[in-house]
């Protein structure tokens, strides 16, 4: 017999694992958080890999947490670091893109509140799929802290 504590052990890793059906695309998701913030703070980012069957391209996302969330990319720029924002990310085929600080990852600007480990935040990715069509994946992504470390229980 599983024990309470594996249960929820168990639906807390599938819920970790959103998995999406983009008009008959699979589009995975793992590894989704977003870096916690101080109060006051007004941007952060989020991360996470996404792997989908067929080529797409990731164009846009959304959430209430933010007035706006954009993605952006990281790249060195004559000796400096500089952040951009791209309008969109190509998914290769059966090829995992990787969105994670200093790289392409997700801004979320004008946050409507600190957010704190543990917490939680709906995102809505937006993707283009075959032929030109637009379609969304819904998620509830995991607040981490500051650093990207799971807030510990005890």
């Amino acid at each position: 017999m599983f024990q309470f504590s594996s249960i929820l052990a168990i639906a807390c890793v599938l819920l970790a694992l959103p998995i999406a059906s983009a008009h008959g695309q699979a589009i995975e998701v793992k590894e989704a958080w977003v870096r916690g913030t101080v109060p006051g703070q007004k941007a952060t980012g989020a991360f996470m890999n996404i792997t989908s069957k067929a080529p797409a391209r990731l164009v846009g996302a959304a959430s209430p947490a933010a007035g706006a969330v954009e993605i952006h990319n990281m790249k060195m720029a004559g000796g400096v670091m500089k952040m951009s924002a791209v309008d969109g990310i190509d998914l290769p085929a059966n090829q995992t893109v990787r969105l994670a600080p200093g790289g392409v990852h997700f801004m979320f600007l004008e946050l409507k509140q600190a957010l704190k480990a543990g917490d939680r935040v709906p995102l809505k990715l937006t993707f283009e799929v075959a032929g030109g069509k637009r379609d969304s994946v819904d998620l509830t992504v995991e607040v981490r802290t500051v650093t990207g470390e799971k807030k510990h229980g005890h």
